[in-house]
């Protein structure tokens, strides 16, 4: 054979592979590029990764295999970075996944198909048993919110919770 038609093969071998990869990650968010933590935040419906310089305030928030966030309503205003510090008191793997209704509801689904899928957006954090996590956002935008937890079965049995963003000071 000659080598341009097995550089030809090659190459195609290897643009399939990447395609297939890339399709398989896409059913639950787009691959993240190779210094991907260079890149710029992604602005979402519900704020946007924050920088620990510009945390206001750190919310604690347990997390226990009863299936509850404590609290499990919080209130924040409109451009404030919180630090989220999440204790995991259970024995379990939990999470803490922001979103819409929509959001969560849709990755729920696909957890449910994928339960092993494996992800590392800014907007969600998993917590092994005994320890803390933490996710630092801000929050830009007005509205409620809602988090959850959405490994195995958690989020069924009840394991979510509110973000209510109060409009910034001095806006109604």
């Amino acid at each position: 054979m000659k080598k341009t038609h097995l550089k030809s093969i090659a190459a195609g071998l290897m643009l399939a592979a990447l395609a297939s990869a890339s399709f398989a990650h896409e059913a639950h968010d787009k691959p993240k590029p190779k210094g991907a933590a260079e890149l710029a935040p992604e602005q979402k419906p519900w704020g946007i990764a924050g920088k620990a310089a510009a945390v206001k305030r750190t919310i604690d928030i347990a997390m226990a295999d009863d299936m509850t966030f404590t609290p499990s309503v919080i209130e924040v205003r409109e451009g404030d970075t919180i630090r989220l510090r999440l204790k995991n008191r259970g024995k379990e793997l939990h999470e803490l996944v922001l979103g819409t209704t929509a959001e969560i509801e849709a990755h729920a689904a696909m957890m449910k198909k994928f339960p092993d899928m494996e992800h590392d957006d800014p907007w969600m954090v998993h917590v092994p048993a005994g320890k803390t996590g933490s996710m630092v956002w801000t929050f830009n935008r007005a509205g409620d919110f809602d988090f959850a937890c959405l490994v195995k079965d958690h989020y069924e049995l009840g394991m979510a919770g509110r973000v209510r963003v109060l409009p910034a000071a001095g806006k109604s």
